[in-house]
């Protein structure tokens, strides 16, 4: 499974290619699956380019993209879009229109509440994993653990020299990981490195404007959809295919 990152916390100064109001991300998402994304996580964002978990804002965003793609749609529950956690269970029992899934930082304050809150709306959780934190080892000791729907193991080194070694270092933190699917992804400079790793491990992985704004030759990706097709070439697709 490749997953598509449209935006992720990125506005309008990391350029025009990135898109950020419903409409625009609706149309990139088509275009991502048209390309081969299997799945979507968007940051929905109000005019002004805020990420929001905002009912007002989540909803016409999902409908936007739900109305030209049938793939699952998941979105961010990051602390930075509402950094008290209490209000940010509040945002998700209010909102009107629910994903399809939803990631939960579990390095964040107030992680196992949201991630409980996402469970009783129905909504699957992805358990986001970052290095260089607490997560791992706050995850295995998590109730919840068995009833989220995958593992985001989220490499934060942008390094592409080193982020391989910090991925297989993640991962083993991980460990079984109570048996859910893993997703592996990077970002920045360590996004194509974890990758391919991903295709060797054959583990689910992630690419979009979110993890990267360039292709492996170091060009500027003209698109979500130009970075999905590369990462399937990337990945071994078609080997894995034929």
């Amino acid at each position: 499974m490749i997953q598509v990152c449209l935006n992720g916390s990125r506005g309008a100064g990391d350029g025009a290619v990135v898109p950020l109001s419903p409409q625009a991300l609706a149309d990139a998402a088509a275009e991502a699956v048209a390309a081969g994304a299997m799945d979507i996580h968007v940051h929905a964002k109000t005019p002004c380019g805020r990420d929001s978990l905002s009912p007002r804002v989540l909803a016409p965003t999902l409908e936007a993209i739900r109305a030209l793609v049938s793939v699952p749609v998941g979105v961010t529950t990051g602390a930075w879009a509402e950094p008290d956690p209490a209000a940010r269970v509040a945002r998700i029992r209010s909102w009107t229109v629910l994903p399809d899934h939803a990631s939960v930082n579990w390095h964040e304050e107030g992680a196992e509440d949201v991630a409980a809150a996402l469970v009783e709306r129905g909504v699957g959780v992805e358990a986001g994993i970052w290095s260089g934190t607490d997560g791992a080892a706050r995850f295995a000791a998590s109730p919840l653990g068995p009833r989220v729907l995958r593992v985001l193991a989220e490499v934060t080194d942008p390094s592409a020299e080193t982020a391989e070694e910090t991925a297989r270092a993640l991962l083993a933190e991980l460990g079984p990981a109570f048996g859910r699917p893993v997703l592996l992804h990077g970002e920045d400079g360590g996004a194509w490195p974890v990758l391919r790793l991903a295709g060797r491990l054959g583990l689910a992985t992630r690419i979009g404007l979110e993890d990267t704004l360039v292709l492996p030759d170091g060009e500027r990706a003209g698109s979500n959809a130009q970075l999905v097709a590369e990462g399937l070439y990337q990945y071994g697709w078609d080997q894995r295919s034929s």
